[in-house]
């Protein structure tokens, strides 16, 4: 299964021959609200980084920020430092990506599964809902008890539309299955999270859709531990975590995700100066 990914991306201007003048490597940077050993989100988007290293030549940064407060202040330590490419990975990084777009012009901010666009930051849209629904799908159909579970990190819009799309898919396919929905308020948290599916099994769920990083671990753990319970992987193949209790995964190809930026990226080195495009691209897939 394929679904379609839109990126905008934005160029500005620099100043010509960067390269070939010797002054300075072009530097992309990503900031990401979890640890890049997740399996999942972090680890898929730092994938992309090396991606976009290896095709561009380009220095490359990643730091881990815990809070709002962090965001912003990363976001402005790299643009005064003259990173030409920043990309927040996560919603959450709009409002500072706002915040600091301004107050460094020649830097271009991204944030992945944001919606807004200014002169200088673009998100990466990620179409998650449409294989969540087919995931709800599956999950209507496996079923034995009638109840499924769903649990989120945090109630970020990004995935309470997966979850949304997910109770369509489960009811298309079993009308009266009941979907048990909860967040951890943690995209770590490995230990909450598997209590509350855990909790979620005690009332009778029997398969497991989440959507948590690296607190989703806990979910796979609980599942292990309990006889009959089935989950989704999420963001990444999580196929191998836990084989034997994964029924598939919900996967965005964020490395190939990330690579599209090659083409803006390569205009924004060469200075070359371009209007905004939205471009489509295959990323999106249900590994089985």
């Amino acid at each position: 299964m394929h679904i379609a990914m839109c990126i905008i991306a934005l160029g500005c201007g620099r100043q010509p021959d960067r390269h070939e003048n010797g002054a300075r490597p072009f530097r992309v940077a990503l900031l990401t609200p979890g640890p890049i050993s997740d399996h999942g989100w972090n680890a898929g988007a730092y994938q992309g980084l090396l991606r976009v290293r290896d095709s561009l030549g380009a220095q490359v940064s990643n730091i881990e920020v815990r809070s709002p407060a962090d965001f912003e202040e990363n976001f402005r330590q790299y643009g005064a430092q003259g990173y030409d490419l920043v990309i927040g990975h996560g919603f959450e990084f709009q409002d500072a990506a706002d915040r600091v777009g301004p107050d460094f012009p020649k830097t271009v901010f991204i944030t992945t599964s944001g919606n807004r666009v200014r002169a200088n930051v673009s998100p990466i849209v990620f179409g998650f809902e449409e294989p969540s629904y087919l995931a709800g799908v599956l999950a209507g159909a496996l079923t034995k008890s009638g109840k499924i579970g769903a649990i989120g990190g945090t109630q970020l819009p990004p995935v309470q539309s997966s979850f949304l799309a997910f109770e369509a898919g489960v009811h298309s396919v079993n009308p009266r299955a009941s979907v048990l929905t909860a967040y951890v308020g943690s995209w770590e948290d490995a230990s909450t999270a598997k209590e509350q599916a855990l909790a979620q099994i005690h009332r009778g769920v029997d398969i497991l859709f989440q959507n948590a990083d690296a607190a989703g671990l806990g979910i796979f753990q609980a599942a292990r531990e309990s006889k009959g319970v089935l989950v989704f992987g999420a963001n990444s193949n999580q196929n191998d975590v836990a084989p034997e209790v994964t029924i598939a995964s919900v996967v965005i190809d964020l490395p190939h995700a990330m690579a599209q930026l090659d083409s803006a990226t390569a205009r924004i080195a060469s200075g070359r100066v371009h209007p905004p495009r939205l471009e489509f691209v295959d990323t999106t897939r249900a590994a089985h």
